[in-house]
């Protein structure tokens, strides 16, 4: 069974920075596609930013563009979200999801296609 572990989470001002890390048990990564999603109170879960099985491609929501990055470091079976220029509107509780479906292997960015699910790191972010 596939067991994914959110970390980095906490509180930042506006305009800092956090780096999000996912590991995996009983799974691969780099055969795998991943996502991170948020979702902040009262609002629905939203995909933040999605990485191709292989890594060759990433996907990223509109409003994290140039602030945010994923990436994949196969030797320690993680994925992180690098989050810079961070504001208010950035905190949320922050989720990384995979899936190991080929349908879904490119950049997946809807909750649906992803099977695996971390429990999820809070990020705050005061202005």
């Amino acid at each position: 069974q596939v067991q994914l572990a959110e970390s980095g989470g906490g509180l930042v001002q506006a305009e800092g920075s956090l780096r999000l890390s996912c590991a995996a048990s009983g799974g691969t990564f780099s055969t795998s596609a991943t996502g991170w999603f948020r979702q902040a109170p009262g609002k629905e879960r939203e995909v933040v930013a999605a990485i191709s099985r292989g890594g060759g491609r990433t996907a990223y929501q509109d409003s994290v563009k140039a602030r945010f990055t994923i990436s994949r470091d196969n030797s320690k079976n993680t994925v992180s979200l690098q989050m810079n220029s961070l504001k208010p509107e950035d905190s949320a509780v922050y989720y990384c999801a995979a899936t190991w479906d080929s349908r879904y292997y490119d950049t997946p960015r809807f909750e649906y296609e992803y099977k695996y699910w971390g429990q999820g790191t809070q990020v705050t972010v005061s202005s």
